[in-house]
């Protein structure tokens, strides 16, 4: 598919998986690019807080799908994140089906430079239809072993299921990590087995922007991790700085 789909994927849950998705999405939008966000899990909405369009959408990704409503009906404009457009999942219920998503992505991707399909965490429904359309996949952990275990069988799962490209984005990583339950952060690459894209510190402003919808400040360094990420996934080649 020639359309730049990116899935962002994560074992379990708390990984802060969707507030990078919304960030990312943002700092992507940021650099020129028209960019959707797509949420897919059903039941565990949450993108339309964390980008500030809560109580601003009518219709749902299950809505498109089903073909309920027209996509335009669907997609909202960040009014936090200028060029980033959201479509949110259902409050509850419904069911992401691969083949209605596929038919949404190759109609949706003229007129977006960037798809990004937030996951549920683990590898359900959500998941399998993400990865039958997406071309890259960011997998998103917490520096601790549940997370890398489950990483480790989320990578896995992607790889047989053909996705081309891999990337390791570490988050809510503290100053040390003595109290982590792993002894660095090369442990959790390792053991993952995918190539590491940045590493998010743990940040109390982040965890504010995912609670109430606020910008990160322009030159902290949550905002200055965020925007090399998003250069490296537009093919700048960035120092990575690993602890």
């Amino acid at each position: 598919m020639g359309t730049n789909v990116i899935m962002v994927a994560s074992g379990k849950g708390g990984t802060g998986k969707s507030t990078l998705a919304v960030l990312l999405g943002a700092e992507l939008a940021a650099r020129g690019k028209r960019v959707l966000l797509v949420e897919l899990d059903c039941g565990m909405r949450s993108v339309d807080y964390i980008a500030g369009v809560c109580g601003k959408t009518v219709y749902d990704i299950e809505d498109v799908l089903t073909g309920r409503c027209e996509a335009g009906k669907a997609i909202v404009e960040s009014p936090v994140y200028r060029d980033l457009y959201l479509i949110s999942a259902p409050y509850s219920g419904g069911r992401i089906r691969p083949a209605a998503l596929r038919v949404f992505v190759e109609k949706a991707g003229p007129v977006f430079d960037m798809i990004l399909l937030d996951t549920a965490a683990g590898m359900g429904a959500p998941f399998e239809a993400a990865m039958a359309v997406a071309s890259r996949a960011l997998l998103v952990l917490t520096p601790d072993p549940a997370a890398t275990r489950d990483g480790r069988i989320v990578c896995d799962a992607l790889a047989a299921g053909g996705c081309a490209e891999i990337r390791l984005l570490l988050n809510q990583v503290p100053p040390t990590l003595e109290n982590c339950g792993v002894r660095n952060l090369d442990e959790c690459i390792n053991a993952v087995g995918a190539q590491l894209i940045g590493v998010v510190p743990y940040s109390d402003e982040i965890r504010r922007a995912g609670a109430t919808g606020t910008p990160l400040s322009a030159k902290g360094r949550p905002r200055l991790v965020l925007r090399a990420i998003a250069a490296r996934l537009c093919g700048r080649n960035i120092p990575l700085v690993i602890r």
